[in-house]
């Protein structure tokens, strides 16, 4: 039976472990080993064979898809290290700066709901993307110095921390905007 974790994302791919990436060469990376591993190119081959590239091809697909989320990137580039995930589900959030952000954005987004005003709902949804989009920019920053050669890794993690724990909550908001732009229709 074929075990249900990955190896290293960036090892299936070839890729150098880094939380930048070039999303569009990442994609050019899968589609070029998908076309190495198509079954067309086993058809000859041993049943052995094909189930190994058909599993090296889910392999691919399953980096692939760890790769493109900046969440699960961020948890791999941290594999590859040897530190543990950030902002998981058991890890509270102390940050008092944070914390209050968060509950400022829980009433907006209360308030928004109980008057079902989708123009306010999209600007909220608008402002947390932006939000989204500097904290991969941060994240960026904050681990490159973490993916050189001899990088000392678990001293360096406070740079990630919060950006990643804030992160992991834009994404939770925005989930929940989704649901509720399906609800106000």
């Amino acid at each position: 039976m074929r075990a249900t974790v990955m190896s290293n994302p960036f090892e299936t791919l070839g890729l150098r472990p880094g939380f930048a990436l070039d999303l569009p060469a990442l994609e050019r990376r899968q589609r070029e080993l998908s076309r190495a591993l198509h079954p067309d190119r086993f058809a000859g081959s041993s049943a052995a064979e094909r189930r190994q590239a058909l599993s090296r091809a889910m392999d691919v697909n399953q980096a692939c898809r760890t790769l493109r989320d900046p969440l699960s990137r961020a948890d791999a580039v941290l594999a590859t290290i040897g530190a543990a995930p950030v902002g998981g589900e058991g890890e509270r959030v102390t940050d008092p700066t944070l914390l209050m952000a968060m509950l400022e954005q829980r009433e907006e987004l209360d308030e928004v709901r109980r008057r079902g005003d989708r123009a306010a709902l999209g600007s909220l949804k608008e402002k947390m993307k932006a939000r989204e989009r500097a904290l991969i920019e941060e994240l960026e920053r904050a681990f490159e110095p973490l993916v050189e050669p001899n990088a000392a890794a678990p001293a360096g993690l406070d740079g990630v921390r919060r950006p990643l724990i804030e992160l992991r909550y834009v994404r939770r908001y925005l989930d929940e905007v989704a649901v509720l732009e399906d609800e106000v229709g």
